[in-house]
């Protein structure tokens, strides 16, 4: 919802499902489908920042901190720092998996 999209439903939702959604999101509706918002509810509220984010998403391809520093327009220090927060969050033992745990939790 942070992004702007109007509407949240499983990929396989019916076709009768998907057509109702249509026609309430263009009548001005934000349309969530249950099973999503009780699962996002059991995940809980994202703790990412919306920094932290960027950072976590730019280290996705293995680049380096100089490298994501770099593309970021930061300091190493400060991504160092971003991705130790990151990592703190989401109870990962590092990057990689802190980037999984955000990606699985719809935290990206």
């Amino acid at each position: 919802m942070e992004s702007g999209v109007s509407a949240f439903l499983v990929k396989d939702s019916p076709a009768d499902k998907l057509t109702q959604t249509i026609r309430r999101v263009l009548a001005g509706e934000k349309v969530i489908d249950p099973d999503l918002a009780a699962a996002a509810l059991a995940d809980g509220l994202n703790p990412l920042t919306p920094r932290e984010r960027g950072v976590l998403e730019a280290s996705a391809d293995g680049r380096t901190i100089a490298e994501i520093a770099g593309q970021l327009y930061l300091s190493e220090g400060t991504v160092r720092n971003y991705l130790s927060a990151c990592i703190g969050k989401t109870g990962a033992r590092n990057r990689a998996e802190a980037l999984r745990i955000a990606s699985e939790r719809g935290w990206l």
